[in-house]
């Protein structure tokens, strides 16, 4: 998500050219590397750890014959090489490409399908006929959306601590990316609303409403919607309270101190909330849904 999400704010968000562009901030290029670099050694290493489990022990799970099986009659095999392939092209772009935008919308791309690789290992692809194919689309977007989300999640905290560039200038384009976020934020929420919508329709059923209460998943479910509703409550301070705040003080030329420290204290907490909200879904996605029990 970072790979994905941070490469696109880069573009929308951040000047062409000048001190506080991605270019002139140098850190972009290395922050945006590293996630990729992790992600190749998380991928290899999960699938193996989840071969292990598979088989039973270590030593069974990293025999040729159990990789090769995982790799050959389970949808978690490929997803994850094609997770780690994806993300080792991106680490390999990112080293020796030339900087601009075509560098960002290229790691962006390989990001995307990095995401989007998820969709094959979760709930989704197990929903047979067209229908599977509306909840593996379903996945792809709100994956999609979640990583655009999280990836200027990433880059707003970073851009706070900086001091590459002029305190002025970067505070500015701090703001400027705060305001370009916001209308993408509306078309994030829009589609992570939606897509959970006909998620939920698959996975609990309008007719086992009542499972929400009764089941360990639908506890889970519910937990991450409340999460998910703090995000919007910070997402919306942060666009109607401190953003005008930070605008105000910058057209005064005052000290900016204080909507600064409010901003990154926001930004924590929202960042801290997606990632309790990407552990409850890596839960979720080891247990029955609702519709299956």
């Amino acid at each position: 998500m970072v790979l994905f999400g941070s490469s696109l704010f880069l573009v929308y968000a951040l000047p062409a050219t000048g001190p506080a562009s991605a270019a002139g901030l140098k850190w972009p290029r290395r922050a945006v590397a590293w996630s990729a670099g992790i992600l190749v050694a998380a991928s290899l290493v999960g699938m193996l750890v989840q071969t292990a489990i598979l088989a039973g022990s270590i030593s069974e799970g990293l025999k040729p014959e159990s990789i090769g099986a995982v790799v050959t009659t389970m949808a978690l095999g490929p997803s994850s090489l094609v997770r780690a392939g994806v993300a080792l092209a991106a680490f390999l772009l990112l080293a020796f490409g030339r900087s601009g935008r075509a560098l960002w919308l290229g790691s962006a791309g390989l990001g995307a399908v990095a995401c989007a690789s998820f969709a094959w290992m979760g709930h989704g692809a197990a929903t047979p006929g067209l229908p599977g194919l509306v909840h593996v689309v379903a996945d792809i977007v709100h994956l999609l959306a979640a990583g655009l989300w999280i990836g200027a999640l990433a880059m707003f905290l970073r851009l706070l601590r900086s001091g590459s560039a002029s305190r002025e200038e970067l505070d500015r384009a701090i703001h400027r990316a705060l305001e370009g976020f916001s209308g993408i934020g509306s078309v994030i929420v829009a589609a992570l609303v939606l897509t959970g919508l006909v998620n939920s329709w698959f996975l609990v059923g309008p007719s086992r409403l009542s499972g929400l209460r009764t089941t360990p998943y639908g506890g889970l479910l519910l937990f991450k919607l409340l999460l998910f509703g703090v995000m919007l409550v910070h997402a919306a301070i942060n666009r109607f309270r401190l953003t005008p705040a930070l605008a105000r003080a910058l057209g005064a030329s005052a000290e900016r101190g204080g909507e600064l420290a409010g901003l990154r204290r926001s930004l924590l907490i929202e960042t801290a909330v997606a990632l309790a909200v990407l552990l409850l879904v890596a839960w979720l996605g080891v247990l029955a849904p609702i519709s299956a029990i």
